[in-house]
């Protein structure tokens, strides 16, 4: 009797530290792999959603955000430095926020489904877990080629299981008040909302409620 009992305790140790082990939420390290949309483009670092969202992760998760975005980059260049950005970062979880540059220079739709899917498929690899965020166009792009441009992150969200944000600026490119004078970028008051609109998604991966906190303040 004694014999199984020291068995069964065991066991129960043993599946403990398993458990423990492979729980993501636990200081988890999240990378944004973007463009000037998330690289706080025209305002100060710290007031950019990535900061918001390294202040959230923090404060609920013990986690940190790592920006690795570059403004103007598009999803060719983003797929080429992305193998050395796992390496140096070793994230958890990689947000990919990259297309709307494709969109602006005309790169092709089969190449921005491409690029994203070896993206995904790359961060995988590395162990990580990717999230995709959608990004629209401008409207005077015309609205089929704006919807079918959209349309390609759904599909390749779909195809290959990934977290997604269906928009990254949902509920602020529509609003002026919310962008700046070039009507691209969103301003200092968007931010917040951006980090909302990632957190849905994010939550859950990092095993966080997906209400928002109380106001977060911003970094110091």
């Amino acid at each position: 009797m004694r014999v199984i009992l020291s068995i069964l305790l065991a066991l129960l140790f043993v599946s403990g530290l398993a458990a423990q082990a492979s729980t993501p939420g636990d200081n988890p390290r999240v990378m944004v792999l973007g463009d000037s949309i998330s690289a706080a483009y025209n305002m100060p670092t710290e007031a950019g959603w990535v900061a918001l969202l390294n202040d959230r992760l923090a404060s609920t998760v013990n986690g940190e955000a790592i920006n690795a975005s570059i403004s103007g980059d598009t999803t060719v260049s983003g797929r080429t430095r992305l193998p050395a950005a796992l390496e140096r970062h070793e994230p958890d979880i990689v947000i990919i926020a990259l297309g709307g540059n494709d969109g602006l220079r005309g790169i092709s739709l089969s190449e921005l489904r491409d690029n994203l899917t070896r993206m995904i498929e790359t961060t995988r690899a590395s162990g990580a877990e990717p999230l995709l965020a959608g990004v629209r166009l401008p409207s005077n792009y015309g609205s089929a080629f704006v919807d079918r441009f959209l349309g390609i992150f759904a599909e390749v969200a779909t195809a290959t299981d990934t977290a997604f944000v269906p928009m990254i600026l949902a509920g602020v490119a529509e609003d002026p008040s919310l962008m700046q004078d070039d009507g691209i970028h969103p301003n200092t008051t968007a931010q917040p909302l951006i980090l909302e609109t990632i957190w849905s998604a994010l939550a859950p991966l990092v095993h966080a409620d997906p209400i928002a906190p109380a106001a977060d303040s911003p970094s110091s």
